[in-house]
């Protein structure tokens, strides 16, 4: 619980500075009758009594500190290194407010800078911009983009993009005039790029995910193939960042825009958010970018300082011309990211890659050991990082359900999300995930199997 240390004294020199003398006249502007409304609230309690209670009630939330987590599609449970937090809590970044005056602003701004640069060396892009509000709008952003550079009312989106994804990306088209086509997948979890050929005549940009929303790590080729084919350009999404460590690129395979998550690299999962966004393209692109890029420069000395390069400020007087419908940009968790990154370095982050990988195969091997026979199944066998889809649950929503009253969050039912596959469980694998865990879970889906 926080402390406010202010003494009676000091509350009354603060009043004197502004010129008032009580704190009744602070509030001469709101009308009487409703400046100091009576409210239906319970006697006070002590600090004890008020610490306990709300211990008890965060004490109710199911969270990873106290279960065994297999969740991901799309927020992942990373270890992050106490020196992240460490960083991030001095006070010198604690504003969260856009620098636009550079003179008062040069470490964020130098911080902002660093986040590019990492983001274009992790996506493989020519640039990348100072942080969006999150994966999901970044997508839909990057949707507009292609648009706006094919001149063409039209997007493509697989059905392997994360279904919440697609949800934001319908919900920024629908008043905007842009038609939203989805193209199916196939049988192994991969896009169906007959399908997407077909839908990507007319289209401006062509949207799948790497890996996907199943795990599955599918050849980007065929789909930037027939995009270009069709005159569209193709936008990649990345949901888990790690996965970088081991793959190569989006923006390395030809793809022109790419939208990421990066929840992953030192962010927790946080109930959802803050998260942080990134959008990384070709240079092409920069006069269609949305959000807002630091750059560096040199004074009339040859001091390097860092600006706004391009800012919304700049693009909001464009009007029809701006590039942006939401240009809110998480600049504490693109701080995190960054420190988060330089921490691992490159050896370490490549590390950090091949352990996920590792431990993901081999709890998809022992899940599997343990349910054969009773009908567990890999839903797809295509190439995985750290996520995997389980099939033979019978009512996988149930397994689910019955496994977490047992302190095991065993992954996402699919059932809500796709038809068919209401037997399916999608499990994600980290670091962060023990032998012992992974033994747990193996043992309790086998016994859930077909039920």
């Amino acid at each position: 619980m926080a402390y406010i240390p202010h003494t009676d004294l000091e509350r009354k020199e603060m009043l004197a500075a502004v010129g008032l003398t009580s704190l009744d006249e602070l509030y001469q502007a709101v009308p009487a009758e409703i400046r100091f409304p009576d409210l239906d609230l319970p006697e006070g309690i002590s600090e004890l009594e008020v610490s306990q209670e709300l211990q008890e009630m965060a004490e109710a939330n199911v969270d990873t500190r106290h279960f065994a987590c297999f969740l991901g599609a799309g927020a992942y449970n990373h270890f992050i290194p106490a020196a992240v937090d460490h960083m991030l809590r001095r006070g010198e970044f604690y504003t969260a407010y856009t620098p636009y005056q550079p003179e008062i602003s040069q470490g964020t701004l130098q911080a902002i800078f660093e986040f590019q640069t990492m983001a274009c060396g992790l996506l493989g892009t020519d640039i990348a911009n100072a942080s969006m509000y999150d994966g999901s709008t970044a997508m839909a952003e990057a949707a507009l983009l292609t648009t706006r550079m094919a001149k063409r009312d039209k997007v493509v989106v697989a059905r392997t993009v994360h279904p919440h994804y697609r949800d934001v990306l319908a919900t920024y088209a629908e008043n905007l005039g842009i038609e939203i086509v989805e193209a199916g997948c196939t049988p192994s979890g991969t896009v169906d790029v007959d399908s997407l050929t077909r839908a990507a005549a007319g289209a401006g940009g062509v949207v799948f995910q790497y890996p996907n929303f199943f795990g599955v790590v599918e050849d980007p080729a065929p789909i930037v193939a027939a995009a270009k084919a069709a005159g569209a350009l193709t936008a990649a999404v990345v949901t888990e960042p790690v996965a970088l460590g081991l793959l190569a690129p989006p923006g390395k395979l030809g793809v022109d825009v790419v939208a990421a998550e990066l929840q992953g690299l030192g962010i927790p999962p946080s109930f959802g958010g803050p998260y942080c966004g990134v959008l990384g393209a070709t240079e092409k692109c920069l006069r269609q970018m949305p959000g807002r890029l630091a750059g560096m420069a040199k004074d009339t000395e040859g001091r390097i300082g860092y600006v706004l390069t391009l800012s919304t400020r700049e693009q909001h007087i464009r009007r029809e011309k701006a590039t942006s419908n939401i240009c809110t940009n998480s600049g504490l968790m693109a701080l995190a990211a960054t420190m988060y990154m330089a921490a691992l370095g490159r050896r370490g982050f490549a590390a950090l890659a091949r352990l996920n990988f590792d431990k993901a195969h081999h709890a998809r091997r022992a899940i599997l050991d343990a349910g054969r026979g009773r009908g567990l199944t890999p839903r797809f066998d295509g190439p995985f990082f750290n996520e995997f889809v389980v099939g033979g649950l019978g009512d996988a929503a149930a397994a689910a359900s019955a496994l977490e009253a047992e302190g095991l969050l065993a992954g996402l039912p699919l059932g809500p999300y796709y038809d068919g596959l209401g037997d399916s469980l999608l499990v994600c694998v980290t670091e962060v995930n023990r032998a012992a865990e992974i033994d747990r879970l193996a043992a309790a889906l086998a016994a859930h199997a077909g039920a």
